[in-house]
């Protein structure tokens, strides 16, 4: 069955050259600041306080909301449009930064994070959908490679300008790094003449936004707090209870609002299509395992091994400048062959680079034969997989739930990461030192092989659909 004639033309295709500035700089508001925090945590640490706890949270409590509240604002994106949502996180992004840079303690500072991500969680969604609605087929592949590539200059620039920053004037000040790109993707967003609008607007599933925060808040304060409280606390033990029922009644929950008011915070609808679900249960295995080796190995260099945090930054840029120098190429060829092979490949490879870390020892001189090496196949695998796992999941869902669609693979992918982060004190014994080290990397390993094997098993080479 063909699509009607009108629903294969891009609506956003007359602003496809601003539409993807717009959507790689929003992202590299979103990236830089992620990627600026891992390099500070031991600064933030020796001023605020608080121990492995203190530097976790700072990581989770953006990851926290985000990765709940994206799923709201996916919706959002749908029913309000792309450009108006992509505006509102710019401006809660900015303040929160603000507020992230004079925090006097260790908690305002935390939630000041948790604040960026409900800014990052507006904004992360509705990047991709602009994408989506402005480009096809295999132009379509070529943009969110370009995406992906230009988005990956924050993690370049991150963890090196931002080492630089606090090892000169202070890591408050890496938090006003992100003013001026905000300010310049705010002008452009403006600039944009159309947008995606539902015939009918719906409401807003509130509860289940609610269980979402709820589900994924609990679970994770029990992870982080238990290595301090202990399994046993009532706080950590009330926490899990509580996240775990609010996650168990968010699909009958979505289930009823889909048969009720049709409106519902995850089309449920969406996992029918082979490569949504697949794409996301890959997504899950990949980017825990990504988020736990960027945490632990930034920690180690500077905590064990003694680096600064400018040098720390650079000797972790190789995923991302592998990443920047093969994306565009990879999205390219996916377009043409297909994402399968791409997305069992890359992991495979990222999962060899994981077992070249567990050579690394006491000695720093040991960066040059074991982390360098390692990292830079962790980077040609996450080159291999990111972009054709981008399409394969945006291509398998209706342009007109594109925003729900990004933002259900966006969610899986930052819960992901901030879960093996809430466990990093788990598999680090507490402390980050050679062993512990050695240990995250055979969990990312395996992290990494599972999804290859999710992909090579039930990813399909299919059309886009329009």
């Amino acid at each position: 069955m063909t699509s009607a004639p009108h629903a294969a033309v891009a609506p956003l295709r007359d602003d496809r050259r601003t539409v993807l500035v717009v959507a790689v700089l929003s992202s590299f508001v979103v990236g830089l600041d992620s990627s600026v925090v891992n390099v500070a945590l031991p600064a933030i640490r020796s001023e605020l306080g608080g121990g492995l706890v203190v530097q976790q949270w700072t990581v989770d409590a953006y990851l926290v909301t985000l990765g709940s509240l994206i799923l709201v604002a996916g919706s959002l994106s749908d029913v309000f449009g792309r450009v108006r949502i992509i505006t509102w996180g710019l401006v809660v992004f900015g303040v929160a930064s603000v507020l992230c840079a004079v925090a006097p303690s260790g908690a305002v500072l935390i939630v000041a994070r948790a604040l960026q991500g409900v800014g990052g969680a507006l904004v992360t969604p509705s990047a991709l959908a602009l994408i989506v609605a402005a480009f096809r087929g295999a132009a379509q592949a070529r943009a969110i490679g370009t995406w992906t590539a230009w988005s990956s200059a924050a993690s370049i620039l991150g963890p090196v300008v931002g080492g630089l920053v606090v090892d000169s004037i202070g890591w408050r000040w890496i938090f006003v790094l992100t003013a001026v790109p905000i300010a310049v993707t705010i002008v452009l967003v403006l600039r944009i003449t159309g947008d995606v609008h539902p015939a009918t607007r719906p409401r807003i599933d509130v509860v289940g936004a609610v269980l979402a925060v709820v589900g994924v808040g609990g679970v994770v304060l029990g992870l982080i707090e238990q290595e301090r409280l202990g399994w046993g606390a009532p706080v950590v033990v009330a926490a899990l209870v509580l996240g775990a029922a609010a996650l168990v009644a968010f699909v009958p929950w979505e289930l009823r609002v889909t048969r009720t008011s049709g409106a519902p915070l995850v089309p449920l609808a969406l996992f029918r299509a082979r490569n949504f679900t697949v794409g996301n249960l890959a997504t899950l295995s990949i980017y825990g395992a990504l988020g736990m080796v960027f945490f632990v190995v930034t920690l180690f260099l500077q905590e064990v091994w003694g680096f600064p945090a400018w040098v720390a930054g650079l000797a972790t840029l190789p995923p991302t400048v592998m990443l920047l120098l093969l994306s565009t190429t990879v999205g390219s060829l996916a377009g043409r062959w297909g994402p399968r092979w791409f997305m069992a490949a890359g992991p495979a490879v990222g999962a060899v680079g994981a077992l070249l870390l567990l050579f690394t020892g006491e000695d720093p001189a040991g960066y040059w034969w074991s982390v360098l090496p390692g990292l830079v196949l962790v980077g040609a695998g996450i080159a291999l997989m990111v972009t054709p796992l981008t399409s394969a999941v945006l291509g398998s869902v209706p342009q007109t739930e594109a925003g729900a669609g990004s933002a259900v693979n966006n969610a899986v992918a930052r819960i992901a990461g901030l879960v093996t982060v809430a466990l990093a004190g788990v598999v680090l014994g507490g402390e980050v030192g050679v062993e512990g080290l050695h240990r995250a990397m055979v969990v990312m390993a395996l992290l990494l092989l599972a999804g290859a094997l999710v992909s090579a098993v039930g990813i399909r080479n299919e059309p886009a659909r329009s």
